[in-house]
């Protein structure tokens, strides 16, 4: 007798559609885990905006650390040092100053301070030549306010690369940003140096309790 050949199984039962994902699709419609990489490629592109800041950070809080010396000296004398990764220290008065505090505010400012101008100095080549080399006590200039004036001090040992002359002819700044554009001197201390009059500062959550501005 003539065998008869056995039809082919239908198609709904081969393996391939058998595999179905429970929603009836193919798992060739989706690629294995896509659905997690977009889940984290949304989360990364398009953060929770409950977890970002009210504000965003300024300049000087992506770039530097910031401590005070509050009464350099003489009380009332506060001073900010912004530090650098790269080992800078940026040099100005504080929110609390007592100049700034003065009727009027800050209406001039000398950087003659008796042996040399410091506005004079100048620095020059990556040796950084003719830069002076400053005690924390010694005076990077004068500022004057209501007939009165005022030592302002370097508060670091280091090198003076830069002083703001832009303060002769604008001293108003230190009245309106005295921590941005009304920044007084720039210093250079050495890694030994920093470290020793780094503990006597304080931090910026310190000198605000200090000063009462929480």
């Amino acid at each position: 007798m003539e065998k008869v050949e056995e039809a082919p199984p239908p198609l709904s039962s081969c393996s391939t559609l058998q595999n179905q994902q429970p929603n009836g699709s193919s798992p060739l419609s989706n690629k294995e885990g896509g659905g997690g990489e977009d889940e984290e490629l949304r989360r990364l592109l398009l953060p929770d905006s409950l977890n970002l800041p009210h504000t965003p950070p300024s300049a000087t809080d992506s770039n530097f650390v910031t401590y005070f010396a509050p009464d350099f000296l003489k009380p009332g004398h506060d001073q900010y040092i912004y530090r650098h990764a790269n080992g800078l220290c940026v040099i100005g008065l504080a929110p609390t100053h007592v100049a700034l505090m003065e009727k009027g505010g800050v209406t001039a400012v000398d950087f003659n301070v008796g042996k040399s101008d410091r506005s004079e100095n100048k620095v020059t080549g990556k040796r950084k030549r003719n830069a002076q080399h400053l005690e924390p006590n010694s005076a990077l200039c004068k500022v004057f306010a209501n007939e009165n004036f005022y030592i302002v001090r370097c508060c670091v040992k280091g090198s003076l690369l830069e002083v703001n002359d832009r303060l002769i002819k604008q001293p108003g700044l230190l009245n309106s940003s005295a921590d941005r554009e009304g920044f007084i001197a720039i210093i250079m201390p050495k890694p030994a140096d920093w470290l020793k009059i780094k503990n006597s500062l304080l931090s910026r959550e310190d000198y605000k309790k200090l000063r009462g501005l929480c």
